[in-house]
């Protein structure tokens, strides 16, 4: 339809995931925006378009994740083997608690809290992989829309049973190189590759007779340092792991460089 013969527009927000059998009543709108107040749980917006001859296809908006600094609670997770006990202090009391866990947005579980408690058991947990849980707060407790009546009390990550990093950082690099220092950066290790909560970096380098210097540990926020001590007219290589509560994972080698007698390396 052209869009001067629109006549309005269908808008249904979808909480994911959603328990309930039934989807909500679209809202229907004249205008092409709307204001809606949602929770930090994943949602999508499926919107179409109607006039005299009938709806449109939907067009489907998935609302961004929000970061982790915008938290507006705290929760703690304690895990047991496969299974894990959430805990929170709620503000006051809602009428229920829902909880949603998962991997990620394409495998969350719900469930509905109706017990005034601050406390609750999961299960089934896989091993060296990272979980998404979130508390929210609601006054609707019934198997309908929770759109404008949940808040989300907070969301955490956790492990049920961490390993060590697959992989070390990838993409070492060796910048401004002088007789006696050279800058080292680095990729950070990818989440799927880390099976554990990343704690941070070990990082050493060797010279051409095989003396390795000690390591330095570093936490998991840098990719970058600067080596300092090196003597001049002498090859060296970096060596990079990451590391995790479980242990450290394999080294990533940087490609031999070579401080110069005079100056700076061009």
């Amino acid at each position: 339809a052209q869009s001067e013969n629109v006549l309005g527009y269908f808008v249904n927000v979808e909480r994911t995931p959603n328990n309930c059998s039934h989807t909500p009543n679209p809202i229907s709108l004249k205008d092409r925006k709307i204001l809606v107040n949602l929770s930090m749980a994943y949602h999508r917006v499926n919107i179409s378009a109607y006039n005299e001859a009938g709806e449109s296809p939907q067009a489907t908006y998935i609302v961004p994740e929000f970061s982790v600094t915008d938290l507006p609670g705290q929760i703690h997770v304690k895990s047991k083997g496969t299974n894990a006990v959430i805990t929170w202090t709620p503000e006051h009391n809602p009428k229920c608690f829902v909880v949603d866990w998962g991997t990620g947005k394409e495998d969350m579980h719900m469930k509905i809290i109706t017990t005034a408690t601050g406390n609750f058991t999961l299960g089934n947990f896989q091993p060296y992989k990272l979980y998404k849980i979130m508390v929210h707060e609601s006054d609707v407790c019934q198997c309908e829309s929770f759109i404008g009546h949940e808040k989300t009390f907070g969301v955490t990550q956790f492990y049920s049973v961490e390993g060590v990093p697959r992989t070390g950082p990838a993409n070492v690099t060796i910048l401004n190189i002088t007789k006696h220092s050279a800058l080292v950066k680095w990729t950070t290790i990818a989440a799927e590759d880390c099976l554990g909560s990343l704690q941070g970096y070990r990082i050493s380098y060797i010279d051409s007779s095989r003396r390795r210097s000690p390591a330095v540990t570093l936490n998991s926020s840098i990719t970058s340092y600067h080596l300092t001590g090196l003597k001049e007219k002498t090859t060296y290589r970096v060596q990079i792991s990451g590391f995790t509560n479980a242990g450290e994972g394999p080294l990533t080698l940087s490609q031999p460089f070579s401080t110069p007698k005079y100056g700076t390396v061009k």
